[in-house]
């Protein structure tokens, strides 16, 4: 008597069969590779529910799968995770943050070490295209450039920023500006320093700014609210590049869609920077290690984050929480994020 034939699952995809085989390959980077043990990985926000501690955790939970190591994120601000960072060479402890690494340094922020000549900068992740300023609802001033065109005819306009870092870099860009196209009115645009998203809003509320940094991902569901509401909000100005979010999915974020935050971009807004070129800023998350930590590790998380975003999985993930995903491996971040840094000093240095 002939045996019974076993079913059979159905045929391995192309797809499927180049997941389960690199899938494998992390595997074995996993047991063959230098990192080890529990891996903390800080990151320069003390907040849970920003979008720092967000985009590190869909990226870390990828990490920690096909590596199979307990990673998990720690949301203890920017001084505690240069601290935890310097005291362990070993990998185990990593850091996630964005460009306000080196930007605090460029402003002169204390605890801010310029990160190119103190860590290595690892691979670049996503970009978070929703930086933002806000008027309230009835401001008087419709549009960015209104704002100009009001501060270089003398009115003062408050802005409220978390200074030294991305929340900064736009109010500098937009003073840079003013100087360029009203020269010497452009002490009339006002920082009120502050610290959370929510102190930011706050002003805008209480009126003690005209003008704040925002994020879509924070200020969106204010933006719903009607005019007569206190908390009522508008955008005015993104900063991302308009490549940058063309990139996000058609239907945005909350009930805002794409192409209404398009509206909010170059070219639409337009914030000089002289000889022919605009301003336009990409909000990046990268990691950065350790000096002395081994450069085998380097290349094994590039390794493994090259495989998870060949994949493909990631990205649905990262664009579903409007974030655009962004993989670079570390040499190539090295030079690209010393490239920007490079660029945007030269605004910072304009308006000192």
């Amino acid at each position: 008597m002939s045996m019974p034939r076993l079913s059979l699952p159905l045929t391995l995809t192309a797809t499927a069969l180049a997941t389960s085989l690199a899938l494998g390959s992390a595997a074995a980077l996993a047991a063959d590779g230098p990192l080890r043990g529990n891996i903390r990985v800080v990151i320069g926000s003390s907040s849970t529910g920003g979008d720092t501690y967000q985009n590190s955790a869909i990226v870390v939970d990828q990490l920690s799968e096909a590596l199979d190591l307990n990673m998990k994120v720690d949301a203890v601000g920017v001084s505690a995770a240069y601290r935890a960072l310097d005291r362990d060479p070993r990998g185990n402890t990593l850091m996630i943050f964005h460009d306000q690494a080196y930007l605090g340094n460029q402003y002169g922020v204390e605890g801010y070490k310029d990160p190119f000549e103190n860590y290595i900068i690892g691979p670049t992740i996503a970009i978070n295209p929703g930086n933002a300023y806000l008027v309230p609802k009835d401001s008087p001033y419709q549009t960015l450039d209104d704002i100009i065109e009001a501060v270089g005819s003398g009115e003062t306009v408050r802005v409220a920023i978390q200074p030294g870092g991305v929340s900064e870099i736009g109010y500098t860009a937009l003073k840079n500006a003013i100087r360029i196209e009203h020269p010497g009115m452009e002490d009339n645009l006002v920082a009120v320093n502050t610290g959370s998203q929510a102190d930011k809003n706050q002003l805008l509320f209480d009126d003690q700014a005209d003008l704040i940094n925002g994020s879509v991902q924070a200020n969106e569901q204010y933006t719903r609210l009607p005019e007569d509401d206190q908390k009522a909000m508008r955008f005015v100005w993104l900063t991302a590049r308009h490549d940058t979010l063309q990139q996000a999915n058609e239907e945005g974020l909350g009930q805002t869609d794409r192409e209404t935050l398009l509206q909010f971009v170059e070219p639409n807004v337009e914030v000089t920077m002289g000889e022919g070129e605009n301003f336009a800023f990409d909000k990046e998350f990268f990691f950065l290690y350790n000096k002395d930590m081994n450069p085998e590790i380097v290349e094994q998380i590039d390794a493994t984050l090259e495989e998870i975003y060949a994949e493909g999985e990631i990205q649905e993930a990262q664009k579903t929480s409007f974030f655009i995903p962004d993989f670079m491996p570390s040499e190539e971040a090295q030079a690209h994020l010393r490239e920007k840094a490079d660029r945007y000093a030269d605004i910072i240095d304009s308006i000192k």
